[in-house]
């Protein structure tokens, strides 16, 4: 039997993005078939190619949010510039921008303005805090709406607070986008019509609170930081090892406290001691009852732990660092990384975590160098090598 094609092959992305947000958006897109036309400044290109060097001389962010993209370098606030993207977007079938609040709409190239021109586009934009209220002018970044959202207030130490180690303001509002594309690609489908579609870094990063949210809405007190810890289960925490890792371990009821007891901890009593012997007995006595966890897992190696626990049925884990992830034995098992294309030649990135069987694998095709693509791009809409050869000239194209 004949594989499925990629969901999103035959439709095109017109894409004027930067950092983090709209390129993931607008990435999985690409990685689900779409043809994705990213345009970038001249001078420099997206200013994300410049966060770091880290990836063979490349940006850690720009490969991670750019593979599979052409990208064609212009300069939207020359007349020729702009006019090209206009053309770009008419022969379109979604638009993506995350310029800085207004930015877009003084070019013309706002979701409402776009949609209005072409009905069959799906348009959207991706802000801070939304095009309205007294945040909507306000410069975002991702660690300042992790701490507008409250992330930052319910995560680390009951000494610290901390933001999230992986921009989670610019991942949320990039999915949701990435979601509501396709959302308004399904509702083009049954109308005809795409319409505009708005997504803010703060309301999506809210929307992910809903648990400390509704904790602290109708419960009247937000859920304490308590590190590793969860803060209404017990034992749920990392334990150091033997050998120097760190293994965690959940007990969700009662019935896995008496096995963890008897068969790890190898004090059987303990299940039915009323200190220990329900969950709420054992958050109020969490320091005595992570002691006793402590010091069972601490005359162990992590393999050893690991394995008594899942012997035990216990749910549990190591704390791996970021070299360890790379080598993760269940991704190596399931075949999940590739190579991709880049200017620096092959780097290796996972597959999406969106599996399709029957279909043909994701195209995770090259990150693009700045403007790799603008001749072929712009001959495509129908201008001429001197029209080309002009704007390159005029530094209105590079």
């Amino acid at each position: 039997m004949d594989q499925l094609p990629l969901p999103l092959e035959g439709i095109t992305v017109v894409a004027v993005e930067q950092a983090v947000a709209a390129p993931f958006a607008t990435r999985q897109l690409a990685d689900l078939g779409a043809r994705v036309i990213k345009v970038e400044r001249v001078d420099g290109g997206d200013f994300a190619r410049g966060y770091d060097t880290a990836a063979r001389g490349l940006a850690s962010h720009f490969v991670w949010c750019n593979r599979g993209k052409e990208s064609v370098a212009l300069d939207l606030k020359d007349p020729r510039g702009l006019a090209v993207v206009r053309r770009l977007v008419a022969g379109a079938d979604v638009f993506v921008q995350n310029l800085a609040q207004g930015a877009a709409a003084r070019l013309g190239l706002d979701a409402a303005t776009l949609c209005a021109a072409h009905p069959r586009l799906v348009a959207v934009d991706i802000s801070g805090y939304g095009a309205g209220g007294p945040y909507a002018d306000k410069r975002a970044y991702d660690m300042l709406v992790q701490c507008e959202a409250g992330l930052v207030s319910v995560t680390g130490t009951p000494e610290q607070p901390v933001k999230a180690g992986i921009p989670a303001a610019d991942i949320a509002a990039g999915m949701y986008a990435f979601s509501g594309v396709l959302a308004a690609l399904v509702r083009r489908g049954a109308t005809g019509r795409g319409g505009p579609v708005e997504v803010s870094m703060l309301e999506a990063l809210a929307e992910w609170m809903g648990h400390p949210l509704h904790h602290a809405l109708h419960g009247g007190t937000a859920p304490e930081r308590t590190g590793l810890a969860h803060a209404v289960i017990a034992p749920y925490d990392a334990y150091p090892t033997a050998d120097g890792g760190r293994v965690l371990l959940s007990v969700q009821n009662d019935r896995e406290w008496r096995r963890l007891a008897e068969q790890v901890l190898e004090r059987p009593e303990l299940g039915e001691d009323p200190a220990f012997a329900t969950n709420a007995a054992r958050v109020a006595h969490r320091a005595r009852t992570d002691a006793l966890v402590g010091q069972a897992l601490g005359g162990l190696d992590a393999d050893e732990a690991v394995r008594r626990l899942e012997a035990a049925g216990i749910a549990c884990a190591r704390l791996r660092d970021v070299h360890e992830l790379a080598g993760h034995p269940q991704l190596a098992a399931r075949e999940r990384w590739r190579e991709v294309g880049s200017p620096v030649g092959p780097l290796r990135a996972l597959l999406p975590p969106i599996t399709l069987p029957g279909g043909e694998e994701p195209g995770m095709g090259d990150v693009p160098a700045l403007g790799e693509h603008t001749g072929a791009v712009l001959r495509a809409v129908g201008m001429t090598d001197d029209e080309i050869a002009a704007l390159r000239r005029d530094g209105v194209a590079a």
